[in-house]
Formats: C-alpha cells, sequence, structure tokens
C-alpha cells in the first residue's frame, strides 16, 4: 500500500512545476514569474529567461535625467543603501521599459537580478516577495505596461506589495513600473463631482480621487517621459544606424526616409527610430 501511494504521489509531483535549483539561479540575471494549470489548480512559479535584451544606457539618448535618476537609485540599491520604488510614465516608445533592461545589463555583475510579473499575475506579489526574501541576490520586481480597470484584483495587491501590507517590505526588493497612465487607473470627469468646496475655503476632494491617485503616490520616485523633437528623433536614428554599421554618408542620406517613416506612424519616439534603422539597414547596408 506504501509503495502504490508513493508511486502516485511520485506521478502527481510530474505535474507540478519544480522550484528553480541553485544552477538556475546562479546562471541567471532575469526571471519571468509563470502559471500553469494543473490538477491543483493553476500553480505559479519562477521561470529564467535564456535570451536577455543588450540595451545598455548608451544606447538611450535625450532621456539623460531619466536615465540618471535610474541609474543612481538602482546603484543605491545594490550597495544596499535606500532606494525607491520607481512608477515610469509617459509617450509609448520612449525608453521607459529600455531604461530597465539597460540597468540590468549595467548592474547583473554586481549582484542585480530581474523578475518580470504580468499585470495578470500581481495578485502574486506576496508569494514571489516569500521566494526573493530567502535570496542573497537583490531583485528588481518589473511591471511593464501597468494599468488598471475598476476592481482590479492586482490593485490592491501592488497596493499592499508597496506601502500599506502588515508585513514589512523586503529589504532586497525593489518595484519597477512602466505605465502610459500617471495614476495607473482611468480617470472620469464623474470622479470630479466629489470634490466639495465650503465657504471658508476648504477642499474636500472626493473619495474615488484618493483612491485613483493612492497607487501612484506610493512609487517613491516619478519619471516621465515625453516624445522627442525632430533633431532629437534624428539623432536616435543615426545612432541605430551606426550599431548597424552604416557610414556618416549613408545615415546623412536617410534623414528625409526617416521623417517620411514618423509621419506615416504618426509619432517620433525611440522604438520607431529603432525600427526604422533597422528597416533602412537592411536595405542599404
Amino acid at each position: 500500500m506504501n509503495e502504490k501511494l508513493e508511486q502516485l504521489l511520485n506521478h502527481l509531483e510530474t505535474f507540478l512545476p519544480k522550484p528553480l535549483t541553485e544552477k538556475e539561479w546562479d546562471s541567471s540575471t532575469a526571471f519571468r514569474w509563470r502559471r500553469r494549470d494543473s490538477i491543483f489548480g493553476s500553480i505559479g512559479f519562477m521561470q529564467p529567461v535564456k535570451h536577455i535584451s543588450d540595451i545598455t544606457f548608451d544606447d538611450l539618448k535625450n532621456i539623460d535625467r531619466q536615465r540618471d535618476a535610474i541609474r543612481e537609485n538602482t546603484k543605491h540599491f545594490i550597495e544596499k543603501k535606500p532606494a525607491n520604488n520607481i512608477l515610469l510614465t509617459g509617450a509609448r516608445g520612449t525608453g521607459k521599459s529600455s531604461l530597465i533592461k539597460a540597468a540590468l545589463h549595467e548592474f547583473a555583475s554586481q549582484g542585480l537580478r530581474l523578475v518580470e510579473v504580468e499585470k495578470e499575475h500581481l495578485a502574486d506579489l506576496a508569494d514571489i516577495a516569500d521566494i526573493l526574501a530567502e535570496r542573497p541576490e537583490r531583485f528588481i520586481v518589473f511591471c511593464d505596461d501597468l494599468s488598471f480597470d475598476e476592481g482590479e484584483s492586482g490593485y490592491k495587491a501592488m497596493k499592499s506589495a508597496l506601502d500599506g501590507s502588515v508585513s514589512a517590505q523586503v529589504d532586497n526588493i525593489l518595484i519597477y513600473a512602466t505605465s502610459n497612465r500617471r495614476h495607473l487607473l482611468p480617470e472620469y470627469m464623474k470622479d470630479n463631482e466629489g470634490y466639495a468646496y465650503s465657504d471658508d475655503g476648504e477642499i474636500h476632494p472626493g473619495e474615488v480621487v484618493e483612491e485613483k491617485i493612492s497607487l501612484s503616490e506610493r512609487f517613491g520616485l516619478w519619471l516621465s517621459f515625453y516624445p522627442p523633437k525632430q533633431d532629437e528623433y534624428l539623432a536616435i536614428v543615426a545612432h541605430w544606424l551606426s550599431h548597424f554599421g552604416l557610414n556618416t554618408a549613408q545615415i546623412e542620406s536617410a534623414r528625409a526616409d526617416a521623417l517620411v517613416w514618423a509621419l506615416e506612424r504618426g509619432s517620433r519616439s525611440g522604438r520607431v527610430a529603432w525600427q526604422f534603422a533597422k528597416h533602412w539597414a537592411g536595405s542599404h547596408a
């Protein structure tokens, strides 16, 4: 009977994701939190990322203030000095997530690790923190393109992880998040109806508005990103064309096409510049 029970347990274990080995922890600098459906329900687990972006701070142009703030905060974190959670907001394609990847590239050799968590899995933040707290490395929990709709469960989990849970924040974890929304939730004109003004001038903010800004306020550092001007966009194009091995004359001849490329897409950004450079270099290299 005991033998059959042991065989059954061994068989059931094949359906469960296995914890990372010490070798996997040591050989990887980035991880993703995944969930797998099984006969026991949906189970979360850590998965190493095999192919990691090699983008560096030097590749990111015209966001020097934001770059320096990310670098300094992350350096403090690695050195076990006080450091803030960071919210990066603003126009799409302006280098928000790239800055976080560049921080990993620069500080990985000093013990920095990255754990990417999708919005759908934010309810697992407490479980993730329990796993990472036992490790000697320093972890950035990275939430990309973060925004919430009304009533989503991940919203309260994120608030608790940042500040407000009964448990203390874990010393070796910071949260870096990117979003196109400054306050992470949709805002409506009707939300302002909760504001009241008394005769003596005192302002009573509505509870709806207070709730919508309460999450973003838990990030200690806010960094805003804006679309580049035309000459800044062209400088980014030139950098990537040079990266692909084109010479000065070829880069100069690409300027007009680069402007048309941005016009057709209705925006200028680092991402658009990168996409144009790949297209043009592939055609002319």
